[in-house]
């Protein structure tokens, strides 16, 4: 299963509540859900939520835990203060103006001593892709800010959240969003050699050496994603 976040860096344990906040089609739902969490996605993206709300719900009856995805908005969690061990946030922040808001939001739902995950696209591909054309920021639903991860670190600081570590990854990613960049955006699905492109993308998945040049070598050279792992600090005591 392609996923962003390193679950094990995200130190995920069985039995954790999990909230995947931007949550799509739900890669790390499955993903947390076969790590034994219990797991809620939400997305304002209906369609994208009726693809895959069925098949987590059922796999989750399957393991005897939680599996459920909600319609809802990153900036008004329908959730109680502290409500969960885990949070992913993936490619989330550079679709909305006020990322800080929405960094507030994902740190109150977070237990004192939980950790998150919050992943943007690397700004040396977003440049990029910026250098081939405009069409990858003015599509809609595009990107609105290409990020330094020192701004991102600093918002999550700003409500609590203290970044622990950071890794990379999608490398192979990287060359496949050139080449549609390249052809053009709203004519890239009817390339041949895009099409021919994301059919190696699934193959490649499924090939233990490729997942190894992948993690190993490309996520250092072109990786596409960035990930800041960050933990929400646990409120002092007196005394």
């Amino acid at each position: 299963m392609l996923l962003t976040v390193d679950l094990d860096r995200l130190r995920l344990r069985p039995g954790e509540t999990l909230l995947d906040a931007g949550c799509g089609e739900g890669r790390h739902c499955f993903g947390a859900l076969e790590r034994g969490a219990r797991v809620l996605g939400l997305d304002l993206d209906r369609d994208a939520l009726k693809a895959a709300a069925g098949g987590l719900r059922t796999r989750g009856e399957e393991l005897g835990s939680l599996g459920v995805m909600l319609q809802g908005d990153t900036f008004a969690l329908p959730f109680r203060d502290d409500s969960f061990d885990k949070v992913i946030c993936a490619e989330v922040m550079e679709h909305v103006h006020d990322f800080r808001g929405a960094a507030r939001e994902l740190a109150r739902v977070t237990k004192p001593g939980g950790r998150l995950a919050i992943t943007i696209p690397t700004a040396t591909s977003e440049w990029l892709y910026l250098s081939l054309g405009d069409d990858y920021f003015e599509s809609p639903g595009g990107h609105i800010r290409i990020f330094a991860p020192r701004r991102l670190a600093e918002g999550l600081a700003s409500v609590g959240l203290a970044t622990e570590g950071v890794g990379f990854a999608h490398g192979l990613h990287t060359p496949y969003w050139v080449l549609r960049s390249i052809v053009g955006l709203p004519r890239a699905d009817r390339s041949s050699l895009v099409r021919a492109f994301r059919l190696y993308l699934i193959r490649a998945t499924a090939s233990r050496f490729m997942d190894w040049l992948e993690r190993r070598v490309l996520n250092y050279i072109c990786p596409k994603s960035l990930i800041l792992y960050a933990e929400k600090r646990v409120p002092r005591t007196n005394g």
